[in-house]
């Protein structure tokens, strides 16, 4: 089977802490999986965390995703929530490299993919529920890898998370739900969300 890419096209001047433990765990997962991620459209000023740049398997780009695959974009899959089909194992077979747009994992979403979708790549939905990036990148590696279907991959949605014994905050997201029947996570993001629980989540990303 031809190596699968994961590729985030980072739509943003900065890094913030969200962002790079979710990209930190995509990298992680993926060289797990045997596949790449990359993450393109880097400003050239955006210094990368050590952490990612070490995982084997990762790429950094300046070039944006269209650059990159001028000649090959009907290999390219846009995870794309306003697709029209939904992403299944037979796709696999169909697209080499998996490109998500910006953060995912906004709420309410601000359709970030459309600067993508214009640019003419093929589309697939990851279902009805918003994802964070991490978890979309997840459900993609366990559809055209594991080749199980969107509908037997078992999902959290919403969870709450218990902040102190007085509060608990709702995640707006759908997560993948692991072997210890909690969602599965980018290491240390529970404490980043608990610390920051009074900022609000537009701050985190």
């Amino acid at each position: 089977m031809t190596t699968k890419t994961y590729i985030v096209e980072h739509l943003d001047d900065e890094l913030g802490p969200w962002s790079e433990l979710e990209y930190i765990t995509i990298a992680k997962e993926s060289n797990q999986a045997g596949a790449k991620f990359c993450l393109s459209s880097v400003p050239p000023s955006l210094a990368l965390p050590q952490a990612l740049q070490e995982v084997p398997g990762f790429t950094a780009e300046t070039r944006s995703v269209e650059i990159i695959y001028a000649e090959s974009k009907s290999r390219v899959c846009l995870l794309d929530p306003s697709a029209k089909k939904e992403l299944s194992p037979e796709d696999g077979e169909v697209f080499d490299t998996y490109l998500f747009g910006g953060i995912l994992g906004d709420d309410p979403p601000r359709d970030r993919t459309s600067e993508l979708r214009k640019k003419g790549f093929e589309g697939r939905r990851l279902g009805p529920k918003q994802m964070t990036t991490d978890t979309a990148v997840r459900v993609t590696r366990f559809v055209v890898q594991d080749k199980l279907p969107l509908d037997e991959i078992p999902y959290i949605d919403y969870p709450e998370l218990r902040i102190n014994k007085n509060e608990s905050t709702e995640m707006p997201f759908r997560y993948v739900k692991g072997s210890d029947g909690q969602c599965i996570m980018p290491e240390g993001m529970i404490e980043l969300i608990k610390k920051d629980s009074e900022k609000g989540f537009g701050d985190l990303f």
